[in-house]
């Protein structure tokens, strides 16, 4: 309604401007000039505008809504006025549009240049105002104020009441006209008509805030403002620029506050961020030593994580089935567990920084993101479940699709070995408490740093084991071997089963229709194992001929299923949300953007924003235990909060960039922002529950 009332009024004056007004009653004008002047100097006038309570008028940029104020001078020969010099605004009701002005009172300051002719006396100097003042409704107004100079009378006047006010509020005018070292910067562009841009600068961060100068007929900036994490002693601002026409600008004007004090400058916009802002914080605020503790924590943490369940069982069988072995075999085996746990997190973090050398953006677990990866790996697991169930058996000289289809389940080196594979492959969707802080402190470092965090991840995660290896004598608290360990086997198959179906699900998101050739393909691929164990490895007649049958099957299963139909090394193009996404549950999710979370600010709401993926099991627990349950849904409608999903399935760049921000390395990360828009983000912990969330909730709304 008020947006509606100030476009109204700003054109009715701009359409009617030869019509007489009124003067307005709500705001009283006065000329004020200096006691004494001298010829040849410059003065500063003044135009005081008084508001009643509750009123107020604009600035040189009055934002989303409103009109400047203007003054027409009319001036005796030898005298000509200047720009104005607007003291520093602030941002004014209501919270849903930002406009800059004044309420109570200020004073606009004009210089004015007296030639050296100008005789000495009283020198009649008058101008109009006009301006728009807005309460309930908003009015546009004009006055014309006079006075009289006094020339070459005497000198300035300290105690004068005029000079004293003129100089009280020339302090409250920015400072321009020096060096200000500052930094701007376009972000990746996420629409064709709107930007991002960033700016940095030293300073402290509280209070700080960027109001950008009139707006320019061509492009906006408009003026909600997002803080960003940044290193100690600096501050980093986001703001979003629309374009109507031509050319994005190449500079950018505006005043740059910090509690320091305010600085009018231009700036010259980058393309790319300079080197310093791609650094994120904990590079200089936490040491290495901390988080390596954090990463050490995390991997031990990941053993409980349902990712890594299905391993963990299968390694307690092992230990049961080693238990009467020597305790130097056990040892032994716990090490080499713990080898390929580390070779595994050495590679995973050698791609890490492959990716980033190459100039592209990295994350955690960003291979399930990789369609290729999800196929090899769900025909992995299913061998795995086939052989648990005892469909076949492995031997050493069983052929190499023998022994990668389950090594995890057989004793000795191999098998030990391999189960340190499988569990750093099903542990990368998940992260954990200190993981994502350690892993995104580790991928905005250097390579180095990354391959060490890495290590130290592994080591957290295969530590249980190598002591529990060494420790033969905590051995006899486990069942002793026995008859029950097939059946226990047996079972262990179907969580098996279980992360078959999740990977397959996580596939159907890049083939859609077609991701039933690959669940024809798991089932030929059964139907083979079952013939081997069977008819070769427990048959004793026409094995030949049934190992002709197994090749046929994988071959042609192979070629038919996933190279024709599936055609699975060509998936589809991610889809992309648009518009409102209502979940079932009654959250009505938009689409995370940073665009969006700007606009969502600027209606002075709270906002609760999810980053997640669909193959993040800690994300999907989360939200089915903690963000869709009724006590949070209840409470986002009772803020009336805004929510924003942010889909890190695929990997999208923006929200590598975002996370990276946050300092994280990938997903699960929830942001409550409150709904004042300088409030910094609340940063909710990697495991929720209800209590958290709403926690966060009630937060937002002071």
């Amino acid at each position: 309604m008020m947006m509606r009332t100030l476009i109204l009024s700003v054109l009715f004056s701009a359409l009617l401007p030869g019509l007489p007004q009124a003067r307005a009653a709500h705001t009283a004008v006065e000329l004020i000039l200096p006691a004494s002047a001298q010829p040849g100097a410059t003065v500063l006038a003044g135009v005081r505008l008084k508001m009643e309570p509750g009123w107020h008028t604009y600035w040189k940029n009055p934002g989303a809504a409103g009109q400047a104020t203007e003054i027409k001078w009319s001036l005796p020969a030898g005298v000509t006025a200047g720009e104005i010099q607007w003291p520093l605004p602030h941002k004014l009701p209501p919270a849903d549009i930002t406009t800059y002005g004044y309420e109570d009172e200020v004073v606009l300051l004009v210089p004015l240049a007296l030639g050296k002719n100008i005789p000495n006396g009283a020198l009649p100097i008058s101008a109009k105002v006009s301006w728009l003042e807005c309460k309930e409704s908003c009015i546009p107004a004009s006055e014309a104020v006079q006075g009289e100079l006094n020339i070459g009378a005497t000198a300035a006047n300290p105690a004068d009441e005029n000079d004293k006010l003129l100089a009280a509020w020339q302090v409250k005018v920015p400072a321009a006209g020096k060096a200000f070292a500052a930094q701007a910067w376009w972000e990746k562009p996420a629409s064709g008509d709107t930007r991002i841009l960033d700016l940095q600068w030293t300073g402290a961060a509280d209070g700080a805030d960027f109001f950008p100068a009139a707006a320019d007929d061509n492009f906006e900036v408009q003026g909600a403002t997002e803080k960003l994490s940044a290193p100690a002693g600096e501050i980093r601002l986001r703001k979003l620029v629309k374009k109507f026409s031509g050319d994005w600008p190449k500079e950018i004007s505006g005043v740059f506050l910090t509690p320091a004090g305010a600085q009018e400058a231009q700036l010259a916009i980058g393309d790319t961020p300079p080197p310093v802002a791609g650094a994120l914080a904990p590079q200089k605020t936490e040491p290495l030593w901390r988080m390596l503790i954090y990463a050490f924590i995390g991997g031990l943490i990941l053993n409980i994580m349902p990712c890594v369940l299905p391993v963990i069982a299968l390694k307690i069988l092992g230990f049961v089935n080693e238990a009467k072995s020597s305790p130097r075999h056990v040892r032994v085996l716990g090490l080499v567990y713990a080898l390929g746990v580390l070779v595994s997190f050495l590679m995973l973090g050698a791609i890490i920084v492959g990716v980033k050398t190459a100039g592209h953006k990295a994350g955690w677990g960003m291979q399930f993101g990789n369609p290729v990866f999800l196929v090899c790996l769900v025909t992995l697991v299913t061998l795995v479940a086939m052989n648990l169930f005892g469909i076949f058996e492995v031997t050493l000289n069983g052929g190499a699709m023998n022994v990668a289809s389950d090594l995890s389940t057989k004793s000795g080196l191999p098998g030990a070995f391999f189960n340190g594979v499988l569990a750093t492959a099903l542990a990368t969707p998940c992260t954990a408490p200190f993981l994502s802080i350690a892993l995104g402190f580790a991928f905005a470092s250097s390579s180095a740093v990354i391959l060490l965090i890495f290590a130290t991840v592994a080591a957290g995660l295969a530590s249980p084991y190598v002591i529990l290896s060494w420790n033969p004598a905590w051995l006899k608290f486990l069942p002793k071997p026995g008859a029950w360990m097939e059946k226990f086997k047996m079972a262990m198959a179907f969580p098996m089963l279980l992360t078959v179906v999740w990977l397959f699900n996580l596939a159907a998101d890049n083939y859609g229709d077609r991701v039933l050739w690959l669940g024809i393909f798991l089932v030929m691929v059964a139907f083979a194992l079952w013939i081997f164990g069977e008819f070769v490895q427990r048959g004793r007649k026409h094995k030949a001929f049934a190992t002709v049958v197994v090749l046929v099957m994988l071959v042609s299963s192979y070629a038919f299923a996933l190279e024709k139909e599936l055609r699975w090394r060509d998936p589809l193009t991610p889809m992309k949300s648009n518009g409102l996404a209502h979940d079932t549950d009654g959250i009505a999710w938009q689409p995370w953007s940073p665009e969006a979370v700007l606009q969502a600010r600027a209606t002075g709401r709270p906002v609760l924003v999810d980053f997640t993926a669909d193959w993040c099991l800690t994300c999907q627990v989360n939200k089915k235990t903690s963000i869709e349950v009724d006590s949070v849904r209840e409470k986002i409608k009772a803020n009336n909060a805004i929510t924003l999903l942010a889909d890190y399935t695929h990997f999208p760049d923006a929200i590598t960039s975002e996370l990276n921000r946050f300092n994280r390395a990938g997903v699960p990360l929830v942001l409550v922002y409150p709904k004042n828009p300088a409030a910094n983000a609340i940063v909710l912990p990697e495991v929720l529950t209800p209590g958290i969330v709403l926690n966060a909730l009630n937060q937002s709304t002071n």
